[in-house]
């Protein structure tokens, strides 16, 4: 099951009413916090560019913080699972094969989506080890599909969803840094 759009109007409504606030040392509008936040992730540049364009972000502590990046993530995988369902569409019919995989990486891209989603709940609770056991599932879902591209030696693996994987591995590394730091 893949989120729906009410999840992320309900992800944008959180953000905006800052409703799982935790306790931090910041001052409200700088981008002091999303700089040592992104500072304990794997891909500064990455996080702090997510982040900065968010209005929500510079009213967030650490833990809303990772609740925009796992709003990140999410997008990204729907983004993705949306782009194989029409690549699947304009896939000839007469390659099976083809559509097989296209359809197999779409629901993968999906399942990822729903195990970011759980992540939040996780976090809501402050469950860390569960949401981060969600977000390293999320980041492997990519690898299912790039497999079942090499059960197929005669397909080939798009460039473009080699750049969107390793797009969600990078915003979910990300993610599970600022996990760690919250668990601490």
């Amino acid at each position: 099951m893949r989120p729906s759009p009410f999840i992320f109007l309900l992800l944008s409504l959180v953000f905006s009413h800052n409703i799982f606030h935790q306790p931090s040392v910041f001052v409200n509008g700088d981008m002091k916090l999303i700089q040592e936040t992104c500072k304990n992730t794997k891909y500064y540049d990455l996080c702090v560019s997510s982040l900065k364009p968010n209005a929500s972000s510079t009213k967030a502590d650490t833990k809303g913080l990772a609740l925009i990046m796992v709003g990140v993530g999410m997008a990204n995988a729907t983004a993705t699972s949306s782009y194989l369902s029409s690549q699947l569409l304009s896939a000839t019919p007469n390659d099976p094969v083809l559509k097989k995989v296209l359809r197999e990486c779409a629901d993968k891209y999906g399942y990822a989506a729903d195990a970011l989603q759980d992540s939040v709940q996780d976090l809501a609770t402050d469950s860390y080890d569960y949401a981060y056991m969600h977000v390293m599932g999320a980041s492997d879902y990519p690898n299912a599909c790039r497999n079942a591209f090499k059960r197929y030696p005669g397909l080939a693996y798009p460039s473009e969803l080699a750049r969107r994987e390793d797009g969600l591995k990078h915003i979910c590394d990300v993610v599970l840094g600022m996990i760690d730091h919250l668990s601490w």
